[in-house]
């Protein structure tokens, strides 16, 4: 179900109070036997300042961005973690995620490294194993994150079958060369080049803690 845009009244409320002001003042001119000089100027001013409230409102309409359509993604609440991490793994594993699942649009995360996964948290989907298909091939391989803005219109977006069924947008962003971050969001469009950026930092640091507790097994 998409999330109301809290803005939308706002945004709507110069046109209505134009239009009613606009559709009074002309009740009015109808109504009046006769107009006086000064009444006529008054209500020459008055539809003036009813278009300019509708222009405005039809402005705001195209220059205030609306929020993107957020919706309840599919799947049950879970927090799963392998049980062969090192403590110290396991610790980090389970501050990033929560940063990134408090702090973010992201509604559902997997953590996969060394060909398995170690962590998914948030929103969970029936599938748990993670079978690597071209795009994530393409993170691993150039080291350069990917953002599916709106997963919906990527073909691509069945190998995706590890995360909610409706996830609106995908970051797959790489952890070095043996694995990689992969968030799920309840909107499309939603991430920052803020979020990106943190988000980019949060996958070098659990990069650098796999590597040295987990080596090169």
């Amino acid at each position: 179900m998409a999330k109301p845009d809290p803005n939308a009244i706002f945004r709507r409320l110069p046109i209505v109070v134009g239009a009613i002001a606009g559709t009074l003042l002309m009740t009015n001119r109808v109504l009046t036997p006769a107009l006086t000089d000064s009444q006529a100027r008054s209500d020459a001013l008055g539809v003036l300042m009813s278009a300019l409230l509708i222009l405005t409102g039809l402005l705001w309409q195209q220059v205030q961005p609306k929020l993107p359509d957020s919706v309840v993604l599919e799947g049950e609440e879970g927090f799963e973690l392998a049980e062969d991490l090192p403590d110290a793994v396991k610790v980090e594993l389970a501050w990033a995620s929560h940063l990134l699942l408090t702090n973010t649009v992201t509604r559902s995360l997997v953590v996969w490294y060394g060909d398995r996964v170690l962590l998914r948290r948030g929103i969970l989907s029936p599938q748990s194993q993670v079978k690597p298909g071209a795009i994530l091939q393409r993170v691993l391989s150039t080291q350069k994150p990917v953002y599916l803005v709106s997963l919906k219109l990527y073909p691509g977006r069945v190998e995706f079958d590890y995360l909610p069924e409706n996830t609106q947008g995908v970051i797959c962003q790489p952890m070095g060369d043996r694995g990689t971050l992969i968030l799920g969001a309840n909107a499309p469009r939603s991430y920052t080049k803020q979020d990106e950026t943190w988000i980019a930092g949060i996958a070098d640091k659990l990069a650098n803690t796999l590597g040295q507790e987990l080596g090169k097994e």
